[in-house]
């Protein structure tokens, strides 16, 4: 009798642990489902691949990357994966956080006077529609507008900077890290020239950002009429199938520089360079090159 409790105790013990393992699969498998985490979003066959021949330039950028937009690969590598400071590259990230939270009517505030790096001396009190801060963030760089759309967030800028960091897991950007919206704090703020092609190829797919950054010239006013003229900092913009991105420039983090080029089969291509002494120059280089081993004309 004892021998047959203890064996059926056994069995239950048993019973317990297989559903225990069982109920731990499940909360495992749902737990990866939640991380979003895709499993060969894109096939491709061999041919797909964009293969290149050819010894690259020489470029005085510390790390820089193209990547083809629609497949993510890369075609051309310099310690693509060196974490440097991002300076107002930043501001991609800003944009699509924003665009995350506002409508383009949306009415923003300036709490406060702005005076570091660049900025169009917005005045406290003034207000604009989130549109023309957004082109006056991305076209000539203007801390103060950046500085406005963190702030009118609700919780203000502190959380729109936390939001940031989130975004940034949520798109595995994970050697990507912002202390602020703007892109000053280079002992702080941290990405990769990898990571920031990536970064600029999802907000890319943003109508309203690829609307704005390929956008060379501007005219915006606040809500009483007051009117400021933008110009886009990258020169490059008009060249043939330029349209974008941003441009960025600290002491720490050096010349930085986002280009984004639409191909005339369809595809495009994302330059990045950063830490560059002529980040103009380098990105040209690289177009350069591509254009002369044929692969802007033979590859979608």
């Amino acid at each position: 009798m004892k021998k047959k409790l203890l064996y059926l105790l056994i069995l239950c013990v048993l019973f317990l642990i297989f559903l225990g393992l069982a109920y731990f699969n499940v909360q495992i498998k749902k737990d990866n489902a939640s991380l979003n985490i895709y499993q060969n979003p894109i096939l491709f066959t061999p041919a797909n691949y964009p293969f290149i021949d050819g010894l690259a330039p020489e470029i005085s950028a510390e790390a820089a990357v193209v990547i083809d937009k629609n497949s993510m690969i890369s075609l051309y590598e310099k310690n693509s994966t060196f974490r440097l400071p991002p300076a107002s590259t930043t501001k991609i990230m800003t944009a699509l956080v924003a665009l995350e939270h506002y409508s383009p009517s949306d009415i923003l505030t300036i709490y406060e006077p702005y005076t570091e790096g660049s900025v169009l001396k917005l005045q406290e009190g003034e207000q604009f529609i989130f549109e023309s801060l957004l082109y006056a963030m991305m076209l000539p760089s203007s801390n103060d507008a950046t500085l406005a759309i963190a702030q009118n967030y609700p919780s203000g800028e502190k959380g729109f900077v936390q939001r940031m960091n989130e975004m940034a897991l949520e798109l595995r950007l994970l050697n990507t890290y912002y202390e602020d919206p703007v892109g000053l704090m280079d002992e702080k703020d941290y990405t990769t020239s990898f990571d920031l092609a990536r970064l600029t190829a999802i907000a890319l797919d943003n109508p309203e950002f690829a609307k704005i950054v390929s956008t060379r010239e501007k005219t915006i006013a606040n809500i009483k009429g007051k009117e400021y003229k933008l110009e886009s900092l990258n020169v490059l913009l008009g060249l043939p199938g330029i349209n974008g991105v941003k441009t960025g420039y600290t002491e720490g983090a050096g010349q930085v520089l986002v280009t984004s080029k639409k191909l005339e089969n369809g595809g495009e291509l994302i330059f990045v360079v950063m830490q560059s002494q002529d980040r103009f120059g380098d990105t040209m280089a690289l177009l350069n090159y591509l254009e002369k081993i044929n692969y802007l004309s033979i590859h979608p």
